[in-house]
């Protein structure tokens, strides 16, 4: 039997199963090629800018500028393009980021989840039409001659299209659950890259912030010392 044979006993329904597996096999290509360009370099880009923002932070944004066509590269480019931020917009820099890169990576999962869902229902309804097509002709009176022979031939027949749909339902969603994984692995990298550099960034921050004020603080006590001094010497 080939594949025009099948199509042909299988029914009407065999055609929209036809259109719902060529958008899955697109969809499929496509995250694969998506997901293997990715995965392959976002460690190596990770480490290489939190390193750099050990030591200068100019040198970290330029490898992440540089990065930008990975979704990991624009994550930490977003709060290093910012000129000399609070510790609390480059929190919210980072969260906005990482929804906007996150989200673009589930494209193609609500496609996919509809060839899931409606697959098996097509097939089914194949069947169904394959079964009143083939008892449609049989009589009280045919039954157990030689008249219901074909009846079992046809039945097998109509069954081909909800074999069809499951087939087609259970390849896309074998395919899904491997991207959903995929997806998880990228919300743990970017939650703990974004953390890793936030921390450097807060670290970097304060110290900064304590040089500004460290002579202001020290100079402000100066007066004290010398007004105590002086209301020492005039009582002596």
């Amino acid at each position: 039997m080939d594949i025009v044979d099948v199509f042909e006993k299988g029914g009407i329904a065999m055609w929209p199963l036809l259109g719902l597996s060529i958008l899955a096999v697109g969809t499929i290509l496509e995250r694969i090629w998506f997901w293997a360009s990715i995965l392959l370099k976002e460690k190596e880009i990770v480490n290489r800018v939190l390193d750099a923002a050990t030591n200068n932070w100019q040198i970290a944004k330029e490898i992440a500028l540089k990065a930008r066509r990975q979704p990991i590269g624009r994550y930490l480019y977003a709060p290093l393009r910012l000129t000399e931020p609070d510790p609390e917009l480059f929190h919210l820099a980072l969260e906005a980021a990482a929804d906007d890169e996150l989200a673009s990576m589930r494209r193609g999962d609500k496609l996919l989840e509809a060839v899931i869902a409606l697959s098996p229902l097509l097939g089914l309804l194949g069947t169904v039409l394959g079964l009143i097509r083939s008892l449609r002709s049989i009589t009280i009176a045919d039954l157990g001659t030689a008249s219901t022979a074909g009846v079992t031939l046809g039945i097998g027949e109509a069954l081909i299209s909800t074999a069809s749909g499951l087939i087609v339902a259970i390849t896309s969603l074998a395919f899904y659950r491997l991207f959903q994984a995929f997806w998880f692995n990228q919300v743990k990298l970017f939650r703990k890259a974004g953390s890793e550099l936030e921390l450097l960034y807060r670290q970097d921050w304060l110290q900064n912030e304590e040089g500004k004020h460290g002579w202001n603080n020290n100079t402000s006590e100066v007066p004290e010392i010398t007004d105590s001094l002086t209301k020492r010497d005039l009582e002596n």
